[in-house]
């Protein structure tokens, strides 16, 4: 019969391709691991990995042995989070992932009670891509994305955590600055600072603002940046303006201008997990602290309209 532990260690020697690698991942000696696999090949009568390459690589028939092993481990994983949600516990790994244009202004509100009020939980926490984040949560190795939403993914689960408002972030030389407000058909590419391709904020400014692929140079040359702290300063130095999420304001800036957009446009950000994460307890938690930990206004969605990123 197989054992769990010879499930893990081909799992593991696969996402690895190297037997020192994958005994330190399941800690164990590569000794253990290498004699462990051997008795595994001839318990079965085939070879899972083909040793003469470099890193190593499985078999045509391994990989089909190892694909069955990921559902299995994945089966058993289920069965204790099942007990664990009867149980109320929050104990264990928690694996989030979170974009980068929400993680610096919203982890501080809420990461550091949570883990305090729960401390056999161990949170690891990772600033990714959106996109990223979707396909990790699909191949089940983040349990947790916070992310803008809709996905539009039938195997994903969404939370609807807060709204963000859109606003714009204007250098007072800058000719919106003079406005109240704006209309998104108002605004163009000219003296527009924005995230570089990839984050959704800016498929969501460009969906706003019905613009395509293009932003006008800044005193001679152009620029992108994955950090909207950045764009900030440039804005703050060198002029223009641009768009920002509600939360990415909350500190005051002199000598900036803070315009709103008709009809509030809104960034909806949600808690998004893998229809087989099965740990609901942990999840109403989850859901609960950040909810207290944000504006209560930013808890409805009257105050404006949702703009999509992704189709």
């Amino acid at each position: 019969m197989i054992s769990y532990p010879q499930l893990k260690y081909i799992v593991e020697l696969d996402n690895k391709r190297h037997f020192v690698a994958a005994a330190e991942a399941c800690f164990v000696t590569q000794p253990t691991l290498s004699m462990q696999l051997k008795k595994l090949e001839e318990q079965l009568g085939v070879e899972i990995f083909d040793r003469s390459n470099q890193p190593i690589v499985p078999t045509p028939i391994g990989r089909k042995i190892i694909a069955q092993a990921k559902l299995a481990l994945a089966e058993n994983k289920k069965i204790h989070a099942i007990i664990e949600d009867f149980q109320q516990k929050m104990e264990g790994e928690l694996r989030i992932g979170i974009i980068p244009s929400l993680a610096p202004y919203l982890l501080p509100l809420f990461i550091g009670n949570f883990v305090k009020k729960y401390p056999k939980l161990k949170v690891h926490v990772s600033e990714l891509l959106s996109e990223d984040i979707i396909e990790k949560l699909q191949k089940e190795e983040l349990d947790i994305g916070i992310l803008a939403t809709p996905l539009h993914e039938k195997q994903l689960v969404e939370r609807l955590l807060f709204y963000e408002k859109i606003l714009l972030y204007v250098n007072p030389s800058h000719s919106y600055a003079k406005r109240k407000i704006l209309d998104s058909s108002d605004l163009n590419a000219d003296g527009m600072w924005m995230l570089s391709k990839g984050h959704c904020f800016r498929s969501q400014v460009l969906n706003l603002c019905s613009m395509q692929e293009e932003v006008s140079e800044q005193v001679g040359f152009h620029y992108e940046s994955g950090s909207l702290e950045s764009i900030k300063k440039f804005v703050q130095k060198e002029g223009g303006y641009t768009l920002m999420p509600e939360l990415a304001l909350s500190e005051n800036v002199e000598n900036i201008a803070l315009i709103a957009i008709e009809n509030s446009p809104l960034r909806e950000i949600s808690m998004v997990h893998n229809k087989n994460f099965l740990k609901n307890h942990l999840l109403e938690k989850l859901s609960e602290e950040i909810k207290s930990a944000v504006p209560i206004e930013m808890l409805n969605s009257s105050k404006g309209q949702r703009v999509e990123w992704r189709s």
